[in-house]
């Protein structure tokens, strides 16, 4: 599928996180983290894999950013690892930790690619869990400790930044259903979490200011709900998930409240001055998509009064999501609908699709599904754009095959493929794609 024209100036760029690429878990005084701990508990992790050592990217950070030189890429979307930075959380600052990212930001720039730092992608440091994690509100200040270090170590630098990406992840598979780290199953219980990601997420905009950054967003998952039928339990079942999933954490950001029909759930956890924290000027908005959700209402025992059930007619990818690239345009022309001034220009911080592709006998990676993920909701973009909205920039999830989470390494979203035995990395057929993509269009400047 041929991509459109993308706009002037429209950054293509790919991302990582820590976690799921560095490996090096114990090494140079780096601390435990909840993904550190979770791995360690048998039945958590589909394959058994951990990330102790991932696409080790940590000992092969040279070869990688020669990838990205190789690639083109006008940005390069990575998280920090907090544990790597104050291996208790707070507190004693790891010199070993911030020298890293210092030479990574550094050969990033030497290589002509513009670098956008994330300071927290799901690795909550354990010390910090053990002392409650983000039902703690004192969580919020550890962070806004964090982003002082790291700010005013790379402010100079990197000047686009995420404090926390999918906050809405953390609270519901972290905190609610308990699928990822640190596998708390409090269902509804765990709407606090959320409240302290977004306040915690207000604090280090301040901080990341307060150094210089100029450029500071937020990368919240967001994705279509649609509902199961026309029945009128499916439909409130749609409309109650959409709020939790969406709006929860879009609300606050650009208007500083809550949905209506959310805020009485969350009276006894916001204090004053908190919605004013969160709703802190956004230079860009971030949006991590990947699918659509169709919504149903659950059965009157269920723990929650919503669930899943698949979307026909669609392929899907190998994690068994539906590829509907049109979804992507509706959400953008609907949400800038919804907002419009309150809503700053926009960038896709990631979207992808795992597929389970392996070298052939030439050592060619055929991927040629990626390849049409990738170009059909490039397409939905530069459609929507045409629509009114203000999009700057898509990054593509994933540079490299990488520990994905609770499926282990499985799934493969990356434009490179990694051999997890040698961790030899070959470009797949996507990487020439994309790479051919980017030279094709006008120099890109920053995305916001």
């Amino acid at each position: 599928m041929p991509v459109p024209p993308l706009p002037p100036g429209f950054t293509l760029g790919v991302t990582t996180s820590a976690y799921q690429v560095e490996g090096a878990v114990t090494e140079d005084g780096r601390g435990p983290s909840v993904w550190d701990t979770f791995c360690a508990q048998p039945g958590r992790i589909a394959d058994g894999t951990t990330g102790a050592v991932a696409a080790d990217h940590y000992h092969r950070q040279a070869e990688d950013v020669a990838l990205l030189r190789r690639l083109g890429v006008g940005g390069y979307r990575f998280s920090i690892s907090w544990s790597r930075v104050l291996p208790k959380g707070r507190g004693t600052v790891n010199p070993a930790g911030l020298d890293h990212y210092d030479r990574l930001v550094d050969d990033l720039l030497s290589a002509g690619v513009r670098p956008m730092a994330t300071l927290l992608h799901h690795d909550l440091p354990q010390a910090l869990e053990d002392d409650g994690g983000w039902l703690n509100r004192a969580t919020i200040e550890a962070f806004a400790q964090y982003a002082d270090v790291v700010g005013a170590r790379l402010a100079d630098r990197v000047e686009h930044w995420v404090p926390i990406s999918e906050p809405n992840v953390a609270m519901t598979r972290g905190y609610g259903v308990g699928d990822h780290a640190p596998g708390r199953q409090l269902q509804l219980d765990a709407l606090p979490v959320g409240h302290h990601l977004l306040v915690a997420h207000g604090r280090a905009v301040t901080e990341l200011r307060r150094h210089g950054a100029r450029g500071v967003g937020c990368a919240n998952n967001h994705a279509p709900m649609w509902p199961a039928s026309d029945d009128v339990a499916d439909v409130g079942a749609t409309k109650l998930f959409d709020t939790l999933w969406n709006g929860m954490f879009l609300e606050p950001m650009l208007l500083g409240r809550y949905p209506a029909d959310l805020a009485p759930f969350l009276d006894e956890v916001v204090q004053d001055g908190d919605m004013a924290t969160i709703r802190q000027p956004l230079d860009f908005y971030g949006i991590n998509y990947y699918s659509p959700l169709r919504v149903a209402a659950a059965d009157e025992d269920a723990p929650t009064p919503f669930r899943f059930v698949p979307l026909l007619g669609h392929p899907l990818t190998a994690s068994g999501w539906s590829v509907v690239p049109h979804a992507l345009r509706e959400w953008l022309i609907l949400t800038r609908a919804r907002y419009r001034a309150a809503l700053p220009p926009l960038v896709i911080t990631e979207c992808g699709a795992s597929y389970e592709e392996q070298p052939g006998p030439a050592g060619v990676v055929e991927d040629q599904d990626r390849i049409d993920y990738l170009a059909g909701h490039l397409a939905a973009v530069t459609a929507a754009v045409e629509r009114g909205v203000d999009v700057r920039g898509f990054y593509v999830w994933s540079l490299l095959d990488a520990f994905e989470w609770a499926d282990g390494i499985r799934p493969r979203y990356g434009l490179v493929h990694v051999d997890p035995a040698t961790q030899e990395r070959t470009p797949k057929r996507s990487f020439d794609w994309l790479a051919g993509l980017i030279a094709g269009q006008p120099d890109s400047p920053q995305p916001a």
